[in-house]
């Protein structure tokens, strides 16, 4: 099987309201691949219910062919969410080591070592995860996410905030993860992200897709047009009165 994540039929409601209406898409093994669209367009309850965090009103949503299970070994997942969520009273390097220790890391430590070495924080090993700042925390949680070389990544909003040259360092990290066969769902506003990384991409309004397919294949449909000039045109206009 060469999906590794396939979403059959979905739709989500909340009380009256409908937020994913029949959603279809897969994720192929190995490739990178784009959740876009604006906030409220269904993104992360699409993740949400994908992790087993909702319970889909109907329709399917696989890892590896089956209901995600956390306890099935058969396929590592790693989940960045928007929300970052850390133990801010600890120490980073304990941080680390406590999750590294959970995901069965044979050496913990050192690794976090080499990862805060590169990413510019290994003089902060010692420092309570409170005493970082936001982007620096992200680090720390984007190295959490990541030790375990997951099969399957999902990252949601992984550089929000970030200056270019530390979006520049994430992407390179997580192109390397790429590279050793790790699959990756990414929800990014920066559509220069996009081009760049994502071999495919689903671009949703209102809990229904309008643009699916290889990014060269959705630029064609949309008469030669940039991700941004599309995503400009789906959603623009929405704001005026």
């Amino acid at each position: 099987m060469d999906k590794i994540v396939e979403v059959k039929n979905f739709k989500m409601t909340f009380g009256n309201k409908t937020v994913i209406k029949d959603l279809s898409f897969d994720v192929k093994k190995g490739e990178i691949f784009g959740l876009l669209g604006s906030n409220g367009s269904g993104k992360t309850t699409t993740l949400r219910a994908l992790l087993g965090f909702y319970e889909p009103t109907s329709g399917e949503l696989l890892i590896n062919g089956k209901k995600y299970d956390p306890e099935d070994t058969s396929v590592t997942v790693g989940y960045l969410p928007e929300e970052r969520g850390l133990y801010r009273k600890e120490s980073v390097i304990d941080t680390m080591v406590y999750f590294g220790e959970l995901k069965g890391l044979k050496n913990p430590r050192e690794w976090s070592m080499k990862y805060l070495k590169r990413v510019k924080l290994e003089d902060k090993a010692n420092l309570k995860l409170e005493k970082l700042s936001g982007g620096q925390q992200q680090k720390i949680q984007l190295g959490i996410t990541i030790m375990n070389e997951p099969k399957l990544l999902i990252l949601d909003e992984p550089t929000k905030g970030f200056d270019p040259v530390n979006r520049r360092l994430l992407m390179h990290i997580i192109d390397e993860l790429h590279q050793k066969g790790s699959a990756i769902i990414m929800i990014t506003h920066y559509m220069d992200e996009v081009e760049k990384l994502c071999d495919r991409a689903i671009l949703l309004k209102d809990g229904v897709a309008r643009a699916y397919g290889k990014i060269s294949d959705i630029k064609k449909e949309f008469g030669g047009k940039s991700l941004d000039q599309i995503f400009v045109e789906v959603y623009g206009g929405e704001d005026e009165e």
